[in-house]
């Protein structure tokens, strides 16, 4: 069977479930159903192609001629490119169904039916982005996914907030975009075609080679959020729809990850310092991702640092791969990519579970504000139970399934210490890493879903089945990669088999699935039995008023709070952080109403990216006056222009053909 036509249906049925959902009436939800369910529907068919792919190691290809060479269509599925096709296909239908009741076109009736034609499109993008065996094409499917992500980032155009955080996207997206075409552009020089082809071994020099690396890293890093490329990151997942963040960050970030894995795959080198730098540049990422993801108020921002900290964690597992090929040691590789790859998907799965968890919330309460919500767990039981467990998932803890990835990149880091004993850091820092993202998780779901219930949350209710069903079928996947991490042997081993293109050792001889398989089944056993007899067999505890410490009155507002819960931590670490602290001055004896405010910015944005911002645009406030109006003036400029880029370029060829 031909399993490339069904991925491509798979595709080509997201891309019309967009026109299908603008059709109807805007206040009418029938055909937003139809699209849901040709999204589904396609999403079924290209998860079948997939993992058919996938398991059976395959490799289908498939060319659409033109008249012009460079608008040739070149496809082709292979193992790596189908392990990230299935979370594109799976988040992309569970999100498609959530949007059901979350997005509604009855309540949405402005933005609707611009949402799910932009939704369908940036899935069927990054679709087609990883079956791109051409830069053209390629570069072509990385603007069709950015462009629609602004659009999705941005459909409250109503709100100053959405506004700003897609701009902020769309620059960092196309500077991104810009340093691409400088890889392809020398690529195209180097292989004297738009094919990926791998570059001949000895033929092109180190300098070249680390170049092409350099922009790849910085290029793919904008897209995948790494650090200190993340900056717009946290305010464009916090402003998109709920379920857009979801597909955003278990989906979309990874395409940075696939271009910088497509990208090694056609270098003949790989020096230990490329190594050396991702797994740097990892370490970084996640720590400080976790950092600030500490200190802030607004859940859906708190996710999308800790989308940054899980993206360190996967160049973490990249890097030691990239390690494990230049020293030649198979085991460093195998673990390694095994880990980046695994926690790919883990990371797709329960960072789209807490985002929709988080949706529900606020499809419920109306606010994203941590300090403003509590108690929930007595009126949304499923939303509190499915956000506890993303949370332990995305801590690592066993039996999850962020548990196992993780798990593969530590014993990976341990079979280095003999060799490299530097990276023993590495280990030390991921741990504190998971140490951080517990106290972190602790505080979030503590303040919104324990306590007492705040005045805007005393209504509140569980969500609706469109809701909780796609975040019931990610909690099972989280669950089942953790109790029965066999089951991911042979998709992992083939994806890590194509990237690397060499004989490699069984991950199942290094590590023991099966000792882990009933260490799950016995926590998970253990956590039943635990549960059943502290409620039916334990003496029932007397209901009584909370202690408050000798107050008469006790009021709603003495619960703990986001910014108190984690002050201890913030104050230990505030040489890190971007911290605001807006404390009152009490003085007198009658003192007022009195108020304390933390803020944890992100000092890229504020302390780098905005000055500039604010000096280039200083710049060009001043240039205003060469815009007369004259049609002969603009063209004595564009002469200028040319000449100034012949000037540059002529002496830029001739340095390039003494040096290469």
């Amino acid at each position: 069977m031909n399993w490339m036509a069904l991925v491509l249906v798979g595709v080509i049925a997201f891309a019309v479930s967009g026109p299908v959902g603008m059709l109807g009436r805007r206040g009418g939800n029938g055909w937003q159903w139809v699209s849901a369910v040709v999204a589904v529907g396609g999403g079924l068919c290209g998860l079948v192609g997939a993992f058919a792919v996938l398991l059976g190691s395959l490799s289908e290809s498939l060319s659409f001629p033109a008249a012009a060479p460079a608008m040739t269509l070149d496809l082709r599925v292979g193992p790596l490119s189908a392990f990230f096709l299935i979370p594109i296909f799976a988040i992309g239908a569970l999100s498609s169904i959530y949007g059901l009741g979350y997005w509604r076109q009855s309540r949405h009736p402005r933005t609707g039916r611009k949402l799910r034609f932009w939704y369908g499109l940036l899935i069927a993008g990054m679709a087609m982005l990883t079956l791109c065996e051409n830069s053209i094409d390629f570069l072509v499917a990385w603007e069709m996914m950015a462009l629609s992500t602004f659009f999705l980032i941005i459909i409250e155009d109503q709100k100053l907030a959405a506004r700003q955080a897609a701009w902020v996207y769309l620059v960092a997206t196309h500077l991104g975009t810009l340093l691409l075409v400088a890889l392809f552009a020398i690529l195209r020089v180097i292989t004297g075609s738009f094919l990926f082809h791998p570059l001949p071994p000895g033929q092109v020099g180190m300098g070249l080679q680390t170049t092409i690396f350099l922009l790849a890293t910085a290029g793919f890093g904008l897209k995948a959020g790494i650090v200190p490329l993340h900056f717009w990151l946290p305010e464009a997942h916090a402003n998109a729809p709920s379920h857009v963040s979801a597909t955003l960050s278990g989906v979309t970030l990874k395409m940075g990850i696939f271009g910088m894995l497509r990208v090694l795959t056609l270098l003949s080198a790989r020096p230990p310092a490329w190594g050396f730098f991702l797994l740097t540049l990892g370490v970084v990422s996640a720590f400080m991702g976790v950092l600030w993801a500490i200190g802030q108020h607004d859940v859906k921002k708190m996710l999308a640092y800790h989308s940054v900290e899980n993206i360190g964690i996967i160049l973490m597992g990249l890097g030691l791969a990239l390690l494990g090929e230049a020293e030649h040691q198979p085991i460093w590789i195998v673990l390694g990519m095994a880990g980046c790859l695994l926690h790919v998907w883990n990371h797709g799965l329960f960072k789209s579970l807490l985002f929709l968890s988080a949706g529900s919330v606020i499809h419920c309460t109306g606010t994203r504000d941590i300090d403003r919500l509590g108690g929930l767990a007595k009126s949304m039981k499923i939303t509190a139970a499915l956000f506890m467990l993303g949370s332990l998932a995305i801590c690592g803890l066993p039996p999850l399934n962020g548990f196992i990835s993780e798990l593969f990149i530590y014993l990976g880091l341990f079979h280095t210490i003999a060799r490299l004993p530097i990276l023993s850091l590495a280990a030390a820092v991921l741990a504190m890493v998971g140490a951080l993202a517990a106290a972190c998780f602790t505080k979030a779901y503590g303040v919104a879903f324990l306590g007492t219930a705040r005045n805007n949350v005393r209504r509140a209710h569980e969500s609706g089945p469109t809701l909780w069903i796609p975040m019931c079928v990610l909690a099972a996947a989280c669950v089942l990669i953790g109790v029965a991490p066999s089951l991911v042997l042979a998709p992992l081993m083939h994806a890590t088999a194509a990237w690397s293109g060499q004989t490699l050792p069984a991950l199942g001889s290094l590590v023991p699935f099966r000792t882990l398989s009933m260490l799950g089944v016995g926590l998970i056993a253990a956590t039943g039995v635990g549960f059943l007899v502290q409620r039916y067999a334990l003496r029932q505890a007397r209901t009584g008023a909370t202690w408050a410490c000798g107050y008469i009155a006790p009021s709603k507002r003495m619960q703990y709070t986001a910014s108190s819960l984690a002050q201890m931590l913030l104050t230990a670490l505030g040489p890190l952080l971007h911290q605001r602290r807006r404390e009152p001055r009490i003085s007198g004896v009658l003192v007022g109403p009195s108020h304390f405010h933390t803020v944890v910015s992100d000092p890229v944005l504020k302390d780098a990216v905005e000055p500039i911002w604010r000096r280039l645009r200083s710049m060009l406030a001043r240039g205003q006056g060469f815009q007369k109006g004259s049609i002969q003036n603009y063209i004595f400029y564009m002469l200028l222009i040319l000449l100034a880029l012949l000037a540059f370029t002529l002496p830029l060829a001739m340095l390039w053909k003494l040096l290469f």
